[in-house]
């Protein structure tokens, strides 16, 4: 049975912990069968060459982070795949230039995700303080925007945590946006884009994982392609839950689910 975890950081991103290798060997011994290193982009936009040291990498860290996770391949290759990832952050205005850093390099794939709307962290809690209901769903919409707007790019094979919002705000998920979400599932079907199971929503305020199963019944009714990723940012948690994560598609009704090498998608059935 192929068994796979395709998002996992390490030191570089400033809030992980580990090498790159501390986390292929935690693959190894979860009997995982492919691993992806997928840290978080460098501020590609930004003059500076690490304006927030303790989010994403240096870009001065870039090349180096390729080539290790490339010499590595070559010297797991007889006991787990190792993948070439990244989480991208995704800013419209700047799609371009992301487009061009990754363009020259072998990545087997690239998860987009929204870490920021309007200039704030979707992390912080404090965003929605003094926001009325009619602003919360305008909020909700114009992050489902940009999701559809990331799923659109041609940038990306997977979405990541695609209600992370939720995440130190769990009421996000109770504010009216059903045709916002549904849209986005949509776009995110047709442009044949992955999303992720995520399960480093047990390690906020929210608990669970990320999406709701809700979305990700609604996901499976518009097909959807779904990949599990555990965002570890510690070893330990590398592949956590994902018998659990794979018991509750196979109930929701998922017939399988992908991965990427090479920017092709591997399907995997569910079992």
């Amino acid at each position: 049975m192929s068994k796979f975890d395709i998002h996992t950081h390490h030191y570089r991103c400033g809030h992980a912990f580990g090498d790159i290798e501390d986390y292929i060997k935690a693959g190894i011994a979860a009997g995982l069968t492919a691993i992806g290193i997928s840290d978080h982009s460098p501020y590609f936009a930004s003059s500076e060459d690490q304006p927030h040291p303790g989010i994403a990498m240096a870009k001065s860290d870039f090349t180096a982070y390729i080539d290790e996770v490339l010499r590595l391949k070559s010297v797991y290759a007889d006991k787990i795949d190792v993948l070439l990832g990244m989480e991208s952050d995704f800013y419209p205005e700047h799609a371009d230039i992301y487009r061009n850093m990754y363009r020259s390099y072998p990545f087997d794939y690239i998860i987009g995700s929204v870490h920021q709307t309007r200039g704030v962290s979707i992390f912080n809690r404090h965003r929605w303080d003094k926001l009325n209901e009619q602003q919360q769903i305008e909020e909700k919409n114009h992050y489902y925007d940009l999701i559809r707007q990331s799923a659109s790019s041609g940038m990306f094979q997977i979405l990541g945590h695609i209600d992370a919002m939720k995440g130190y705000y769990p009421a996000f998920s109770n504010i009216p946006a059903d045709a916002a979400i549904d849209e986005t599932l949509q776009v995110i079907a047709d442009n044949g884009v992955a999303i992720e199971i995520n399960t480093s929503g047990k390690t906020k305020k929210v608990g669970g994982w990320y999406p709701s199963d809700a979305i990700l019944e609604r996901a499976c009714r518009c097909g959807v392609d779904v990949t599990f990723g555990s965002d570890a940012h510690k070893p330990e948690r590398v592949a956590d839950e994902w018998d659990e994560v794979r018991q509750r598609l196979k109930e929701i009704g998922f017939k399988h689910w992908v991965y990427f090498k090479q920017k092709e998608k591997i399907t995997v059935p569910i079992e």
